[in-house]
């Protein structure tokens, strides 16, 4: 039985940044450095180099491989507090298992594309570089600065976190050595949101506008086929929502509309915002899905897992009133010991 706490493949703790970090590094060096694919995982990386500035490598410069070590060391500091600029990671549906597992798709997907070109442009490592380092830092802009007195709460910055990740990014990648791709991955990490529509997004290279789909389709697939998905829409993303502005919308006139009255109903939705999401995948996003296929030689665990997630949903969804809680599957918790990621009276089932 797949445990709550890893992967599609029932094979990786998403909870654990050195194996996740691990089978980037395996899946690095197996594309570029010739290391066979079927082999022993790599361990996390050498040790990082003592840290610069507020917690950022030292100097700049580097292999691609180092990049990628580097940041999943800094990930690892900054969502667990250790950074001088940041509190520790408050948000319990985007924490750190969740950038884990949309980098960990990522890195499949990657190197799916990698085995499948078909005469399409071959990935540089440093690409695949900016595509780890991209969704690792996907959703640092639900972290607050220490400095922060007008937010009680990461997820008050919903509406707003692509945009600051996308900031930190632009400052971030030269420091790891990645500068001629700073602009880029300042951009790609908007195919992540919804605030821009994935065809208007201004990248006119064909290969990174690539790694943004895959970027893009990391985030959907990894969140959806997480086996605690509907767990945690009920307890965790719904109160994000609420917090973030996302349960209810202001229409002409004054008017509010309720999007979403409690947890129980934000899953009840949940196959609603399945249709949604595959047309995004499939149309926006141009079916990058398609590339975990080849990396698992022929089958899609991703897409399996989240159709088992909508089907449950919907059982949930038909259920009668008097029905036992079907819910009963308990998420890991990677939170801080005594960090609140929401007022305790938020949630309603």
């Amino acid at each position: 039985m797949r445990r709550s706490d890893h992967d599609v493949t029932n094979t990786i703790r998403t909870t654990d940044l050195k194996q996740v970090a691990g089978e980037a590094i395996r899946v690095y060096r197996s594309l570029y450095e010739g290391t066979p694919a079927g082999g022993k995982r790599s361990p996390a990386g050498k040790k990082a180099a003592p840290a610069g500035r507020k917690g950022t490598p030292g100097g700049v410069g580097g292999t691609p491989l180092e990049a990628i070590e580097h940041a999943f060391e800094d990930l690892g500091r900054l969502y667990r507090g250790e950074h001088p600029d940041y509190l520790p990671c408050d948000t319990e549906y985007h924490d750190i298992q969740h950038v884990l597992d949309v980098t960990l798709a990522m890195v499949r997907l990657m190197d799916g594309y990698e085995r499948s070109r078909n005469g399409s442009p071959s990935l540089p490592a440093a690409c695949f570089s900016l595509g780890v380092i991209t969704a690792l830092f996907h959703d640092f802009g639900y972290l607050r600065r220490r400095r922060d007195r007008r937010h009680r709460y990461g997820a008050e910055y919903t509406l707003t976190h692509v945009t600051r990740g996308s900031r930190h990014l632009h400052r971030y990648l030269p420091r790891l050595g990645l500068t001629r791709y700073a602009i880029a991955g300042a951009i790609i990490v908007h195919y992540t949101g919804y605030e821009r529509r994935a065809e208007t997004i201004p990248l006119n290279d064909t290969l990174l506008r690539r790694v943004g789909h895959m970027l893009g389709t990391a985030d959907i697939i990894a969140q959806m086929s997480d086996r605690c998905y509907l767990e945690k829409c009920r307890d965790r993303l719904y109160p994000e929502f609420v917090l973030g502005g996302l349960a209810k919308r202001k229409l002409a006139g004054g008017r509010t509309q309720i999007l979403f009255t409690s947890g129980n109903d934000l899953v009840r939705k949940t196959p609603s915002f399945y249709m949604n999401a595959a047309k995004r995948l499939d149309l926006q996003l141009a079916r990058a899905y398609e590339y975990a296929e080849r990396h698992f030689n022929g089958q899609n665990l991703y897409l399996e897992e989240m159709q088992k997630n909508v089907r449950y949903a919907q059982a949930v969804g038909n259920a009668p009133a008097s029905t036992p809680d079907m819910l009963r599957r308990t998420p890991p918790s990677t939170l801080n010991r005594g960090v609140e990621p929401y007022p305790k009276d938020m949630v309603i089932r």
